[in-house]
Order: structure tokens, then sequence, then C-alpha cells
């Protein structure tokens, strides 16, 4: 007998037998000694630290592009801006990326914020009403539609631990009173799923971003080691227009690139075409 096994037989009186009255026997042992001899306890119990563990992946999960939210089907106009010659080389691209930067925070960043603020279905209900009126742009109210009700039913199917949120959504399909905008669903979930305010617009600004280079690669104007460098160098400006923009009210929200808006509604009228908007 060795001394590690010599010491767990000293050790081994410090538990206690007990039978109850159906003749079980339960044998309580000295906490102590099972974790000296690699035994936890709480294996298998869910504590705080781990609950928060898991919302960090519910959190990043929000973020992945394997969500199938139909962001991808979506260029922000980039397509028909191509095709209208704006766009021809990096540096244009660099130039239309930015823009649309800028407009996703001054249009659509007050939507975000005040969703995440207070994310219920009054409020929600309310912010979509809003942002249905004030997007003008026939092809990019679409986009934004198409886009907020695929994110809000495959959140609810996701996370299961955000029952409100399946209950949310089957009202307000009911109600038939909403158009599912995609920035104020998005700051909606980013609100149930513990996103502070910042983090749910400096989020969205990301998926923005994200998506447009993807759909400059698949329009072939940049390759994919190219798009990573373009989003690499153009993050430290989306952090100054996140600065610019964020923590607005809903009643500041204007389009900063007209433009590009103009360009965009145009989408429906190209003969050829990759993208839904």
């Amino acid at each position: 007998m060795d001394a590690s096994q010599n010491r767990w037989l000293t050790k081994v009186t410090k538990l206690s037998v007990v039978f109850t009255p159906r003749a079980q026997i339960l044998i309580t042992v000295d906490s102590g000694l099972l974790m000296e001899h690699g035994v936890d306890l709480n294996q298998g119990k869910e504590t705080p630290a781990s609950a928060g563990h898991i919302l960090q992946w519910s959190q990043w999960q929000l973020l992945d592009s394997i969500l199938p939210t139909g962001g991808f089907a979506h260029s922000f106009g980039l397509e028909a801006a191509v095709q209208a010659y704006m766009v021809s080389k990096p540096e244009d691209l660099k130039t239309y990326v930015i823009h649309v930067l800028e407009n996703t925070g001054s249009l659509l960043l007050p939507f975000v914020y005040a969703a995440s603020k207070c994310p219920n279905m009054d409020t929600y209900t309310r912010l979509d009403k809003i942002l249905d009126a004030t997007l003008t742009n026939e092809v990019s109210k679409k986009a934004s539609i198409s886009q907020g009700s695929a994110l809000l039913r495959i959140a609810a199917a996701v996370f299961v631990e955000l029952p409100s949120l399946k209950k949310m959504r089957d009202t307000l399909l009911g109600s038939g009173t909403v158009s599912f905008h995609h920035a104020p669903v998005f700051g909606l979930i980013c609100g149930l799923l513990g996103f502070d305010s910042e983090t749910s617009q400096r989020a969205y600004m990301f998926i923005t971003m994200r998506d447009t280079i993807s759909a400059a690669t698949r329009l072939n104007l940049v390759g994919p080691l190219g798009a990573s460098v373009l989003q690499h160098q153009i993050a430290h400006i989306a952090e100054e227009l996140l600065s610019k923009w964020m923590n607005r009210a809903v009643e500041e929200a204007c389009q900063t690139a007209p433009l590009l808006d103009t360009v965009q509604g145009c989408h429906g009228y190209l003969f050829s075409r990759l993208f839904s908007s």
C-alpha cells in the first residue's frame, strides 16, 4: 500500500453512515477529502459564472455569419453602384463602404440604441412604425423587413433561453401591426441577450461592414484576403463613426449619403443581378 492509499484510509473516518427507514444507506463524506482527491461536488451544477459564459456564447452566435438571417442576400446597393460605374476599383470600394457605415450610423443606430436600452414589445412596436415611415426607399425598406423578419424568427428558435422572444414574436405576428424592420429587431435581441447599448451599436456597425465587404467579394471586386485587409483598415474609421452617431434619439435619425440611397433604389431596375438589394 503506497502512502497516498494509506492517507485515504486514514481520512476515511470522516464519513458518516445513516440508515433511512427504507433501508437505504446515505453516506456523507467530508468535502475537503473529496476536493483533495479531485472530486468536484459542484460538477453538473450551473453556477452564476457558468451561466454568464453560456450567455457570451449566445452573444457571439448572434454575430456569427453562419446564423441564417439572409444578410448575405443583400449588397447594400453595392451591386447597383458597380453597374452604374460608381465603384470600379479598390479605392472606390473603400469609400463606398465608409459611406454605407456613415449612413448606417446616422439613420439606423438610433433605432438599435433605443431598442437595446428598453427591449420590450411596446418600445419595439413604436420604433418599428417610426422606421417604416422613415424609410422612403422601397428597395432598402424591403431588405430591412426581410432581414428583420428572418432574424427574429431564427432568434426565437435558437435562443430558447429567452422564451419572451418567441412569445413576443407570436403576439406581433398575430397583431399584424408591425413590419419587423431589421435595426430595431437587432437592438431588441441584443438587449435581451445582455448586450449593453454601446456594444449593441458597435455590433450593428460590424455586421453592416462585414456584409457589405462580403458582397464585394462575391461581386469579384476584391479577393478573400483583400477583403480581410480592407475590413481591418476600415475598423478604426467605423469606430470613429460609431462615436459620432451612437446614443442618439430616433428623432435625430437622418440620411447622410442620399446618393447611396438613390443608387440602391435603382437595384430593382437592373437587368441582371445577383443580390436582392
